[in-house]
């Protein structure tokens, strides 16, 4: 009897253990869908035990399940709304922020689109609906069609607010779930343009242009005019040991600064 409850109190503590180590993500599609897999991956590779649940469902969705106690960690490629924190001091809580590098919002078209520039108040125009046809802006006329994130995408209020004036988006602009769609749908479509994240702006099929004649390029990050910071987020005193040691590892270590530069983001260094 004594063997079986010792055999059962092992279990228990093994599960336990086990339980702790697990460290549930959620927030951004620019974030989850290539770099933090990829900087989970490489943190187990440096002989860190843990498991990780990853899902990017939109930069919104990174406080609504850090409120409920669904995840350990919110990714988001905006900063917290007012609101959402109010939000977290109304229930007695209080957001931590950390850095996990920087982007710069891409504006691509189709590979064989010859526009090679783009002023800021041109984009506005295309993304508000007032700009139609190609023509408007310099290129072989033809009409636009215009790619945008969907409504809970961090990326989608973050554009929104640098290049439309806070503007709302136009009633023919089709929203896409990710920025890999995005890219995947201009670059089928000869008349498409979109935005997505400094990582998906190399897809075959689709090329970056200049904003205001300044390159996409992360020397640039300083003057392009659609550059942002990605960020996680916890809640102070409700997250995991597993989940704090990997985000001190994620925003400080060197191997996490290749990994970040390696997906085609900007190190926090």
């Amino acid at each position: 009897m004594k063997n079986t409850l010792a055999i059962f109190a092992a279990a228990a503590l093994l599960s336990g253990a086990q339980a702790e180590d697990k460290i549930v993500i959620k927030g951004s599609d620019t974030l989850g869908a290539k770099m933090v897999p990829q900087l989970a991956e490489a943190y187990k590779e440096a002989g860190n035990a843990a498991t990780f649940e990853i899902a990017a469902e939109g930069s919104s969705v990174a406080f609504t399940s850090l409120l409920a106690g669904a995840s350990d960690i919110g990714m988001s490629s905006r900063d917290i709304k007012k609101e959402e924190t109010e939000e977290f001091t109304a229930k007695g809580l209080k957001i931590k922020e950390w850095v996990g590098g920087y982007d710069m919002i891409g504006i691509i078209v189709n590979a064989k689109n010859g526009l090679a520039d783009i002023t800021l108040k041109q984009i506005e125009g295309i993304f508000t609906g007032e700009i139609k046809d190609w023509s408007e802006v310099g290129g072989e006329a033809g009409p636009i069609s215009v790619y945008t994130r969907n409504t809970s995408s961090g990326t989608y209020k973050s554009f929104q607010e640098m290049a439309m004036d806070k503007r709302d988006y136009g009633a023919d602009t089709q929203k896409m779930a990710g920025n890999e769609q995005i890219a995947e749908e201009v670059a089928k479509n000869a008349n498409g343009i979109g935005y997505v994240g400094l990582a998906y702006a190399s897809k075959e099929g689709v090329k970056a242009i200049s904003v205001d004649g300044v390159e996409l390029k992360p020397e640039n990050k300083s003057t392009y005019p659609i550059a942002r910071t990605l960020f996680y987020y916890t809640v102070e005193g409700k997250t995991s040991p597993a989940a704090e040691k990997f985000l001190t590892w994620a925003t400080t270590d060197d191997k996490a600064v290749e990994v970040v530069e390696r997906v085609g983001f900007i190190s926090f260094k």
